[in-house]
């Protein structure tokens, strides 16, 4: 005993000071390499390389959740955490098992799916999920998928975000829409250069400039020497609205002032299913006074399946928004506006002083391009809503043109730039506007001749079913996509508060930017697309339904009848 008590004596006595010394370091060489690694080395982490060391404490933090829930609270804005956690999983084809059980397992307002006493094999259910719209159009649009990528506009996404979308809506066969900024390099990325194509300006380097990129690639990777070749050939402000074709070592991108006739007849195989979207602003379809430019429209339609005219979206019922800093000479160019000034698109779209003269303008669009149109519109009341539904009425009587499709976003939808007071006081919730819209266009017999898209806070495959079971043919997804992309929800998306997006998906900040995984995203998207086409199969084998068209409000238990 008398010996336990002089070894502790002398562990008090010792100099601990050497050690301490040593330990610290040992910490600031440790902390060093990893900065070096997370910065310089690392390839799959772009908050790592924007905040090398001190961006771990996120993964720390996110590693003592589920442990440490019961005393720091939990996800409060969705269902669950685990909502979130299933698109991370989902997105990286990790296992989607959960243990226990979830955090809010039956909670007051949870709507229940009635499954069947005949479940079937995952085998049994249809896995072509696929939707035609504008049957009457001389070239309607087949979709490859019953998902797609809701509007979000390149300028508001990053370049390099754009271009992971783009590819992934490629590989994974979903469709994706522009956003209200017009079509852009970035939705092209995957449209390769060739002679043939006419229609594409050209930048090309010297002999010695070409030499330097090979050198260049050969020592170092195709980035650096790609930076350096733009460098010495694109001095420009616009030069970001090249693409680079490494093969002919040359910068390329549409010429919208070729003659149309040099425009392809039909959609290039090497492009995404690509919706336009058309804004208040008319951004990239406008002539230098405003008004709508039919050629270029018709030449921007000649990469696109579809048309969507934004009168309003859910999480704002003004124009759209976009701060100056955001306003690059690439998004300039693209938008035909002028750079680094805020962008601040009309309330009203200006061919909807009334229903009539909107509908009116779809069926000058449909004309233009041969292809389906529609509208995205919010719903404030049933009253409201059968103005559309009278007008739709009164044009397929009397064979006038209407909207090939409404898309109706629910009030709870997200915006990168929006006034809070209209987040939440304006436009209603996507199922109270679903039941609104099916119900009445059944009453008035016309619901076959319209396709409807739903969109809102969808995130994870019961999202999707319940939404269908709702009446949707087709539905959008914004957050769940942003999500898979790498968004870790900062809500810096607007620039506007001193702060960027610290994954480089929803900035212009070149230095955030430059660190974007396109690639890696890419795969992280079309995982995300593809894993919830999986979990709706496996939600309707346990209903007992071989195909979604089978689904119906039938399937529905609400608990709070």
């Amino acid at each position: 005993m008398n010996e336990l008590a002089n070894f502790g004596s002398s562990l008090f006595l010792y100099d601990w000071s050497l050690v301490f010394k040593g330990f610290f370091i040992f910490f600031v060489i440790l902390s060093f390499m990893i900065f070096v690694y997370d910065r310089f080395i690392q390839r799959k982490n772009q908050l790592l390389k924007n905040y090398p060391l001190i961006g771990r404490l996120r993964y720390f933090f996110y590693m003592l959740r589920d442990p440490m829930r019961q005393y720091f609270g939990d996800e409060d804005y969705f269902d669950s955490y685990e909502k979130i956690d299933w698109i991370n999983r989902a997105s990286k084809l990790k296992k989607t098992f959960y243990s226990f059980s979830p955090s809010k397992p039956y909670d007051k307002n949870r709507v229940l799916f009635k499954h069947s006493n005949h479940v079937l094999n995952e085998y049994e259910v249809e896995e072509e999920f696929v939707l035609s719209f504008g049957e009457n159009r001389k070239i309607p649009f087949t979709t490859k998928s019953l998902i797609g990528r809701s509007a979000m506009s390149d300028g508001a996404i990053s370049p390099e975000g754009t271009q992971a979308f783009s590819k992934a809506s490629f590989h994974a066969g979903f469709p994706i829409n522009t956003g209200e900024g017009s079509l852009t390099s970035n939705y092209l990325t995957t449209h390769k250069y060739s002679k043939e194509r006419e229609y594409f300006e050209v930048l090309e380097g010297t002999f010695f400039a070409k030499t330097v990129f090979k050198i260049f690639n050969f020592l170092f990777n195709k980035r650096v020497a790609k930076q350096l070749y733009s460098d010495m050939v694109l001095q420009r402000d616009d030069f970001e609205s090249f693409n680079f074709d490494k093969k002919n070592i040359l910068f390329y991108r549409v010429n919208w002032k070729t003659p149309f006739e040099k425009f392809p007849k039909i959609i290039p195989e090497d492009l995404p299913d690509i919706v336009f979207q058309i804004g208040s602003g008319l951004y990239g379809v406008k002539h230098k006074d405003g008004t709508f430019d039919e050629q270029r429209y018709q030449k921007v339609m000649s990469f696109c399946k579809m048309t969507e005219i934004k009168i309003s979206q859910g999480a704002k019922q003004t124009g759209g928004k976009l701060p100056g800093h955001k306003v690059t000479p690439s998004v300039a160019y693209y938008r035909g506006v002028e750079a680094y000034k805020d962008l601040i698109s009309p309330n009203r779209f200006p061919y909807a002083d009334t229903i009539r003269e909107l509908f009116d303008f779809v069926g000058k669009l449909q004309e233009l391009s041969d292809k389906p149109v529609g509208i995205k519109i919010v719903i404030s009341s049933k009253q409201r809503f059968e103005e559309y539904s009278q007008e739709l009425l009164n044009s397929i009587e009397n064979s006038l043109p209407y909207p090939d499709f409404l898309t109706i976003d629910g009030g709870d939808g997200g915006s990168g730039a929006a006034p809070l007071e209209m987040m939440r006081r304006i436009g209603l919730p996507i199922r109270d506007s679903l039941d609104i819209v099916i119900k009445d266009l059944e009453e008035k017999g016309i619901r076959n001749k319209v396709k409807i898209v739903a969109s809102e806070k969808v995130l994870t495959p019961d999202d999707v079913v319940e939404l269908f079971i709702y009446g949707a043919d087709f539905i959008n997804i914004a957050r769940g996509f942003m999500i898979s992309a790498g968004c870790i929800r900062a809500r810096h998306c607007s620039g506007t508060q001193g702060f960027d997006c610290p994954v480089g998906l929803a900035t212009m900040n070149l230095e955030k930017r430059s660190k974007y995984l396109v690639e890696q995203k890419a795969r992280t998207i079309a995982n995300y697309h593809n894993q919830l086409i999986s979990g709706i199969i496996g939600l309707l084998a346990v209903m007992g339904k071989k195909s979604i068209i089978e689904l119906g409000k039938d399937d529905l238990e609400d608990r709070n009848k």
